[in-house]
């Protein structure tokens, strides 16, 4: 598995929130660029980023921070956040993105979603998030009714194979992964994912590891590295059983089987 830092960006600055709170935000740098450089000089492959602004605007608001970004650091970058229109996804892979996020126009727009899987494909990932045990859109203040594994299931009839898989709820709160969460997510997903929520110890990340999941192909975390919980060396190391191996891109940012 890799370990992916995430870089939430919110009126120009690298927030994490609480529970996907907005009213409940912590700032960790006044720059993202500067969060960017931190984690790469700290051996990350791979960068996270979300538009925070653009989720709730339903459009991109933060493509010069990626565009920032990406020319400073030598790293891919999945991004995400308002990318509900072809002209958005176009834009955020000319900023630098390699690949793009859908979540809310993937679920609520299927020949959206066909056609960016069609035009864009392996470039293109979708994002589930889930609060109180059902789905989340329009940047995790609108919940469905739609249960994560019914979601998942539309979502891969429409061609969908890749996935962010996130548990709002725990997100912020370093209280670890509900990990029998993760194990239902993963039988209903016939291609990979990624995990996100909760991750606040190397235990934590042992403990996604233990499960052998073999379509679990990375950890998405933030706030406890702003908060030095560990490194992002140790956190790597722990996903790769403490047996640090030479990291090839394929496995999930590729084309191939990722």
């Amino acid at each position: 598995m890799i370990f992916i830092p995430a870089i939430d960006v919110r009126a120009g600055r690298a927030v994490r929130l609480l529970r996907g709170d907005f009213q409940q935000e912590t700032v960790y740098h006044a720059d993202p660029l500067e969060a960017a450089r931190s984690f790469v000089d700290a051996g990350a492959r791979f960068l996270h980023i979300v538009d925070l602004d653009g989720a709730r605007a339903g459009e991109p608001r933060n493509l010069e921070q990626l565009r920032r970004i990406a020319t400073h650091v030598d790293v891919p970058i999945q991004f995400g956040g308002g990318l509900r229109s072809e002209a958005a996804i176009e834009a955020a892979l000319a900023a630098g993105a390699t690949r793009v996020v859908l979540g809310t126009s993937a679920l609520r727009n299927p020949d959206f979603l066909r056609r960016a899987l069609d035009r864009w494909d392996p470039r293109v990932v979708v994002a589930v998030d889930v609060r109180g045990g059902r789905v989340s859109v329009a940047g995790w203040e609108e919940q469905t009714e739609l249960d994560p594994v019914e979601a998942i299931a539309r979502l891969q009839d429409l061609g969908a194979m890749r996935f962010v898989y996130t548990n709002a709820d725990r997100d912020g709160t370093l209280e670890g992964p509900d990990l029998q969460e993760v194990e239902r997510v993963a039988r209903a997903i016939r291609g990979r994912f990624l995990y996100s929520g909760g991750i606040g110890s190397i235990e934590h990340l042992e403990a996604l590891r233990d499960l052998r999941l073999v379509n679990l192909v990375g950890v998405i975390c933030g706030k406890a590295l702003y908060e030095s919980r560990f490194t992002v060396a140790e956190a790597q190391a722990a996903l790769e059983e403490r047996r640090p191996r030479r990291f090839r891109l394929a496995h999930f940012p590729g084309t191939g089987a990722a």
